[in-house]
């Protein structure tokens, strides 16, 4: 029995080593290998599989390709490879836009045609429903895209720097604090690159310390980043320069040259940040030149933006995400409607046109602070907002007698609540329209509303941001 105990603890002690040398036989760190792409990952990432079985992912490599793959990390049940070169083609790959395009990490998919795209979203969306929701994947439809899907944001904030005493404008590379500069994004607005132009010539010309100096924070720098919000709709253009303190050298300069080179401005701000944090924007503004808000539409709606508004990024895509909604609502006038996680009251307003009463809950307050303001600017009087966490107000709203027909829920990325599932289940509400940013916490969702006694009928998925991987759905769960 000793000798039976010895062997079970050397087996323990040893059997991190024993699997790191099983994993080594099948692949090495920084060997080359011939490979057949045979899926994509999550994040557009090729994967290539040793026996059938462990898995190795491999950036900007597309299903179908033949590729050589130098291994650059190996874990216990898969590796990381980085491509060398294509052997075989996918004719689906294409030459990206951008130059940037591979150290940037913005954008994962340029390198695939934007059909591609949409049916790499589509298979998604499905995977996570029938492996995650054990449900069909025919309830899910293929991608709703855009005819043009570049420029299509309306705010870019850039982080602005130094490296090897150059002045840096860009994003930075993922996983970093290093700036990869860039003179033009394509999935931005056309005007934030001419901003960005004047920028670094304003920032050049007076010799304007940036706050992020080779990789690290330079509490002596002032200019943090540039922030450029732009309406669809009405064209008009917020400029905002963040600052590490009030200090702002060379102002009137600054502002006369966005005023006399951007078509549209209205608004010129400067937001102070002086917090050690990668939090971009701090909490005070200064309005430097005209208004301290611009405005856009979403269908009807008008809404002001500030510098701290949350507002969809992707105008174009949104209405048609909100008018998939209110189809899935199918109200017809007499319906009461909860808005769970309402924001600053987008859906909540395109909800109001054909509901009774609809109550929108949001934790954050000064989004419901915009809401109510959103409300009132579009005349609409037919919808009341509550500060708190969804799954805790609207059981309180359901005690005190006020019961909804039809709830719609747009939950952060770690899906709802399950008190708030339950809850809903509760009232027997005859619907839920839920619209959801990430694919698996749906599917986990869909899962749960299943067991408390609903469908899911149809689950739409949405490209909110074409050349990325991020997909966005709208799901309609009917009572059974």
């Amino acid at each position: 029995m000793d000798d039976f105990i010895d062997s079970l603890m050397f087996l323990k002690e040893n059997l991190d080593v024993i699997n790191k040398e099983k994993v080594i036989y099948l692949v090495e760190k920084n060997k080359e290998y011939i490979l057949e792409i045979v899926s994509q990952g999550y994040e557009g990432e090729g994967i290539a599989k040793i026996d059938e079985s462990f898995p190795i992912f491999i950036e900007d490599a597309l299903k179908g390709e033949k590729v050589k793959v130098k291994i650059v990390k190996v874990k216990k049940n898969y590796a990381y490879g980085k491509l060398i070169d294509i052997l075989k083609s996918s004719p689906e790959r294409v030459g990206p836009v951008c130059s940037i395009y591979k150290r940037c990490g913005g954008c994962r998919l340029q390198h695939t045609t934007y059909k591609e795209q949409l049916d790499f979203k589509t298979e998604r969306v499905k995977d996570c429903i029938v492996k995650i929701g054990k449900l069909n994947e025919d309830i899910v439809h293929n991608t709703i895209g855009m005819e043009n899907p570049y420029r299509y944001r309306n705010k870019v904030q850039l982080p602005i720097g130094l490296k090897n005493e150059e002045l840096q404008i860009g994003f930075f590379a993922p996983r970093t604090h290093d700036i990869i500069d860039m003179e033009s994004c394509h999935i931005q607005d056309q005007i934030a690159d001419k901003v960005v132009t004047l920028t670094r010539t304003w920032i050049k010309k007076n010799n304007i310390k940036p706050y992020n100096v080779d990789g690290h924070y330079d509490q002596s720098g002032i200019i943090r980043h540039i922030m450029v919000r732009r309406g669809f709709k009405t064209e008009e253009v917020m400029v905002v320069v963040v600052t590490n303190g009030e200090k702002l050298p060379h102002r009137e300069e600054f502002i006369n040259l966005m005023v006399d080179n951007i078509p549209g401005i209205k608004s010129i701000v400067q937001n102070i940040n002086s917090k050690s944090t990668n939090v971009i924007l701090g909490e005070k503004c200064i309005t430097l030149w005209g208004s301290d808000t611009i405005s856009d539409y979403i269908g009807k709606f008008k809404f002001n933006i500030s510098p701290l508004s949350f507002f969809q990024v992707n105008p174009i895509q949104t209405e048609a995400l909100y008018s998939k909604a209110l189809e899935y609502a199918n109200l017809t006038g007499d319906e009461v409607v909860f808005d769970a996680y309402c924001g600053t009251g987008t859906i909540t307003l395109f909800l109001s046109q054909k509901a009774k009463k609809v109550y929108g809950v949001e934790i954050v307050p000064e989004a419901i602070e915009n809401a109510k303001i959103n409300a009132m600017d579009n005349g609409v009087d037919n919808v009341e907002f509550f500060v708190g966490e969804s799954e805790k107000v609207i059981p309180d709203l359901i005690s005190e007698g006020i019961k909804a027909d039809v709830v719609v829920v747009d939950p952060p990325r770690k899906g709802c609540d399950k008190k708030l599932l339950e809850a809903i289940s509760s009232i027997d509400a005859k619907r839920i329209v839920y619209v959801s940013c990430d694919p698996s916490t749906l599917a986990r969702d869909l899962a749960i509303l299943e067991e408390l006694g609903y469908e899911t009928k149809e689950v739409q998925p949405v490209d909110m941001f074409p050349q990325t991987a991020h997909v966005e759905c709208v799901a309609l769960i009917d009572k059974k």
